[in-house]
């Protein structure tokens, strides 16, 4: 692939999502959402040394911002009020003014942090979302939900901040861990599952060709994905109505994802391979409650195990523990649980007040 795509988000706060090769290198294309004086680059350890440098150097060439990078380290437990308060500590210290501009760097764990920080600082100054990870580039960094994690629950802190721009540089995928490449292929095929049954079906006959980084398939992947979130959230930017079909999967995700505190290590599941089981157990449950067919669940199943993800919850994970946090979830409501079920590929809808007992006989 050599060209790049772009893909607009509508709505009161327009923006564009770039994706392509070489974007990450192309300071003009950056500078132009860079308003202030002040730039913070936000990143980890593992993406940082890879790329902040070069992005520092490419924006260098076109802007006269000070640029300062922070780094945090790897992974979700990072995603805490205390890496919250660490950012504004360094954006006080940075003496960024409102319209100082964040630079998130990484994953879904940078986007999320760095997009929150932005949010709250001075009461929300711009935030340029970099994904460097399939996982982001699909979900995280389109939209403007940002949040950080408490012991109780996944996401319950957070702010809707749009970006100003999202640049998904494909070649960062390159050096991504296989791992991490197949939890965000979860993330693209929940969007055929909610929306697009055709996309779904592409999903299963290019796995292949997904897995083995093929430039025009995941391009392709990405840029469908992108549009699918980029309708959605156009209609429908606070969660109040189409939105929330997005979640489909994620109360399942976020109950192991806490219920594991978080550590996507010795056998515990990261977010995208959560995201995975969860959109099994969604559908086993709309099948049990008579909204879909059976068979449409294990062919989902099937999909996501061509995709090289698991579709069974870790070992060792108390059912009753999981519902109880369900019942902390945000999609959670005053009359029970609420869920995104589906009534088959393509067709998902919020369900409000599904009996306990029914999510634990799936769980079981």
């Amino acid at each position: 692939m050599s060209a790049s795509r772009r893909i607009d988000v509508g709505g009161a706060h327009p923006y564009p999502i770039h994706v392509g090769p070489g974007l990450l290198d192309d300071g003009a294309a950056l500078a132009a959402h860079v308003r202030g004086r002040h730039v913070l680059l936000v990143s980890d350890g593992n993406v940082a040394p890879r790329y902040a440098a070069r992005v520092v150097a490419a924006l260098a060439a076109h802007s006269q911002a000070a640029a300062m990078v922070s780094v945090i380290a790897p992974g979700e437990a990072s995603k805490s009020l205390q890496g919250f308060s660490e950012l504004l500590r360094e954006l006080a210290d940075f003496g960024a003014t409102r319209d100082a501009c964040v630079l998130a760097l990484g994953g879904g764990v940078v986007g999320d942090l760095a997009g929150f920080a932005a949010a709250c600082w001075m009461r929300g100054i711009d935030v340029v979302q970099l994904p460097t990870t399939l996982l982001a580039m699909v979900d995280s960094s389109v939209g403007g939900k940002t949040a950080v994690d408490l012991p109780q629950g996944k996401n319950l802190v957070g702010a809707f901040h749009p970006p100003r721009a999202v640049f998904a540089d494909t070649t960062t995928l390159r050096t991504l861990p296989d791992r991490e490449l197949r939890a965000g292929l979860a993330e693209t095929a929940k969007y055929g599952a909610i929306a697009d049954a055709a996309f779904l079906a592409w999903l299963d006959a290019n796995a292949t060709a997904l897995l083995g980084r093929d430039d025009d398939a995941l391009a392709e992947a990405i840029g469908r994905s992108c549009a699918h979130k980029a309708a959605i959230v156009a209609r429908d930017p606070f969660e109040h109505g189409d939105r929330a079909l997005l979640n489909f999967g994620h109360t399942f995700a976020h109950a192991i994802e806490a219920e594991q505190g978080y550590a996507a290590g010795s056998g515990a599941l990261n977010h995208g391979e959560a995201v995975a089981v969860g959109m099994v157990l969604a559908a086993r449950l709309s099948a049990l409650l008579g909204l879909s067919a059976p068979a449409d669940a294990d062919a989902l199943a099937a999909t996501l195990q061509r995709l090289g993800l698991s579709t069974a919850p870790p070992p060792g994970l108390d059912p009753a523990g999981l519902l109880a946090r369900m019942r902390l979830d945000k999609k959670a409501a005053a009359n029970g649980l609420r869920f995104i079920l589906w009534e088959g590929p393509g067709r998902a809808r919020v369900v409000a007040g599904v009996p306990e007992s029914s999510v634990l006989q799936v769980l079981q």
